[in-house]
């Protein structure tokens, strides 16, 4: 029993570790102040460790905001936008469960439903009895709107930015194709690649310090079995409908060379009257055109 309690406890010590040995070695000025605001919080029945703390930036001050990252990222993917934001807005960042620094313990599953049971939790914890807004980009856009179904009286608002998951559906990976799925994603020259298909303009937007933060999590202990799971049970998928009752706005990248583009089809289809297109921006708008992110932000909660 004490042995089990010893593995528990190192999980999360493990992830605390690791961020406390690469901080020094942040690139980017922006990410290294993410840092700086992160917290580490408790959040009951999550994890198979009763010990676990999940982390998760907490700056601003304001309405209270929750923003999602997207798939096998962290809360480093909001560096430009939180500038922005939280001169008016009390922001909370989460790593998704799973995803980023997050603990992973032995027997712990991962897939739709424990991310959105960690996000109920998250956000039972922040709303208490003040509804709240949520930002998410790419699969976060379509954990948002599960979100924002989940919880309508917790949720009073939400953007997406270039949403993924909203239409096709996606296959289960077997064992061990979804190992070897996931070892090849940790391999360089795919990091830089997909790094750079992200963006517009790779040439003049891609450069070390992108590539170090697009990469920066895969050495915490259970990345690649965590995400092995994710792709077993599915990912996340056919979330565009029914659509929320919430107030929503979407802003797609015009060259997003991520989602597919029958995907993109069928957001313009179902979300037309929402859509505004980011006419400098790939599939990361929050990056690319922070600027223009923030202000349909607050002009939507202004009207």
């Amino acid at each position: 029993m004490n042995k089990k309690k010893s593995i528990d406890v190192n999980s999360t010590q493990k992830s605390k570790a690791y961020i406390k040995n690469i901080k020094a070695h942040i690139i980017d000025k922006q990410a290294k102040l993410l840092f700086d605001d992160l917290k580490w919080i408790k959040l009951d029945g999550i994890s198979n460790d009763d010990s676990d703390l999940f982390p998760l930036v907490l700056t601003g001050k304001g309405e209270k905001v929750l923003l999602l990252h997207g798939f096998d990222s962290c809360f480093l993917e909001y560096r430009r936008l939180t500038p922005f934001l939280k001169k008016k807005n009390k922001l909370i960042i989460p790593d998704l469960y799973g995803f980023g620094f997050c603990p992973r313990n032995k027997g712990n599953k991962y897939g739709f439903k424990y991310l959105m049971k960690h996000l109920n939790s998250v956000l039972a914890y922040f709303s208490k009895n003040q509804p709240i807004g949520v930002i998410g980009a790419s699969m976060g856009g379509a954990l948002a709107l599960e979100l924002a179904r989940q919880n309508p009286n917790k949720v009073n608002k939400l953007l997406l930015l270039s949403p993924a998951g909203l239409a096709d559906k996606n296959p289960k990976i077997p064992w061990p194709l979804n190992h070897l799925g996931a070892l090849f994603l940790s391999q360089p020259f795919v990091r830089r690649g997909l790094c750079k298909q992200a963006f517009a303009d790779p040439r003049n937007s891609v450069g070390p310090a992108e590539e170090q933060i697009a990469s920066i999590h895969l050495k915490v202990p259970g990345w690649q079995s965590s995400l092995a799971a994710f792709a077993a049970d599915g990912g996340v998928s056919e979330c565009g409908l029914p659509k929320p009752r919430q107030p929503l706005k979407i802003i797609l990248g015009k060259h997003d060379r991520i989602i597919p583009e029958n995907e993109k089809k069928e957001i313009n289809k179902t979300y037309h009257s929402n859509l505004e297109i980011a006419t400098n921006s790939g599939h990361l708008p929050h990056l690319e055109e922070p600027r223009l992110v923030s202000e349909v932000w607050e002009n939507f909660l202004t009207k």
